[in-house]
């Protein structure tokens, strides 16, 4: 019996080795972890407060991470999502899919697919509380944070 398995094939049907096919999204969460780092990083260069990388890749289908950060005016808000596009697209050669509030200021959020960021003014980030929303969502330390800032 040591030639056939439960059914009775021959072992010489069966391949000895199991050749997996190579997927375009294979180690996409790896780039997705990095390319949120690259958009803390422009954000913290443009005094983004509070910033919050949360990993939802596990409980969300929308998108592997979020990337969460306060401005305090409106012309802050927008000069933090300028230094997000520009950063990105010099780094990683993307452009964000769709971009929603420049006009207002308050709160933008730039989805790259597998990153969205929001950034938001003081009372637009209390008032939706997104941190609670996503509770369930591991938080990501972000490298060369200072540790006397509390992070949300």
């Amino acid at each position: 019996m040591t030639n056939y398995f439960q059914g009775n094939f021959p072992l010489e049907s069966v391949p000895l080795t199991i050749t997996t096919v190579k997927s375009p999204m294979a180690g996409t969460e790896d780039v997705s972890g990095k390319l949120a780092i690259t958009i803390a990083e422009a954000g913290s260069e443009r005094k983004a407060g509070e910033i919050l990388l949360l990993r939802v890749a596990d409980i969300c289908y929308l998108s592997d991470y979020f990337v969460m950060m306060t401005g305090y005016s409106r012309i802050q808000v927008r000069a933090i999502a300028s230094a997000i596009e520009a950063k990105v697209e010099t780094d990683w050669q993307r452009r964000p899919l769709r971009t929603e509030g420049k006009a207002e200021g308050s709160w933008i959020l730039q989805d790259y697919g597998d990153v969205i960021v929001h950034i938001m003014m003081p009372k637009e980030r209390e008032f939706y509380n997104l941190e609670a929303f996503w509770v369930h969502a591991e938080r990501i330390s972000l490298p060369n944070a200072d540790d006397g800032n509390p992070k949300l």
